[in-house]
């Protein structure tokens, strides 16, 4: 228990660099909290102690305003920085070194029994506000922007953004020497890449015009001699 406790704490400090002494963590940081909480309703659910498992979890929940479900597995080094509106569900799997952040949500997309929640792989981290929605699994080394939507499978090393969301880097990921990518607000963003270049390509058009023209009123005294043009201009 005390190791599972040391090593709880050392994760936060790694992550969090406003994290200052031992006792802020231990009573300052509801993510943590909230996975100290879920070791132990995990503990009464594997021995089929369910009501004292989502007993743990609903105080937990009242205390942090993390949802985890008792059933949830969830591998060591796990990070959860601020924590708000976290929800994970029952089938939910979780691998080493994952940090989630505020308003994530680990859930399923219906009703059906058995396994509805997805599978997260190691050193993955997601962002603030993502939604990662079914029973698939999301590789080693992911990172999912903020407010994206996952609904499918996502192979290992790629970064995924949007709604619904979708692999902008693959296998180019600059992956930290530890192992946990916490930078996750350096992400690609498509949908200003394209207006980036629409815009180029406007300018460029315009550009094109604008030489037409001087081209053209340089011109305008060839196609017809003086006399046609007093003619012209006095009628």
């Amino acid at each position: 228990m005390f190791k599972t406790l040391k090593n709880e704490i050392q994760v936060v400090f790694e992550r969090d660099p406003a994290a200052r002494s031992v006792w802020e963590v231990i009573f300052c940081y509801p993510g943590f909290h909230a996975v100290i909480h879920h070791r132990m309703a995990h503990f009464f659910y594997r021995h089929r102690c369910f009501f004292i498992a989502r007993f743990i979890s609903h105080i937990s929940r009242f205390m942090t305003g993390i949802e985890i479900h008792p059933g949830a597995k969830i591998g060591r080094g796990f990070f959860i920085d601020h924590g708000g509106g976290v929800v994970i569900g029952e089938t939910a799997e979780i691998g080493d070194n994952v940090t989630i952040y505020q308003g994530v949500t680990l859930g399923g997309t219906g009703k059906e029994k058995g396994k509805r929640h997805p599978t997260i792989g190691n050193n993955v981290t997601i962002s603030a506000g993502a939604k990662v929605l079914g029973s698939f699994a999301v590789g080693d080394n992911v990172k999912i922007g903020g407010g994206s939507v996952v609904l499918s499978s996502v192979p290992p090393d790629c970064t995924v953004v949007g709604v619904p969301g979708r692999i902008v880097i693959r296998e180019g990921n600059r992956i930290n020497s530890d192992g946990v990518d916490l930078e996750h607000h350096i992400l690609p963003d498509p949908i200003a890449d394209m207006l980036k270049s629409m815009q180029d390509k406007i300018q460029e058009l315009e550009d094109k015009i604008e030489g037409y023209a001087k081209e053209a009123n340089s011109h305008e005294n060839i196609q017809y001699s003086q006399w046609e043009q007093r003619r012209i201009s006095n009628a």
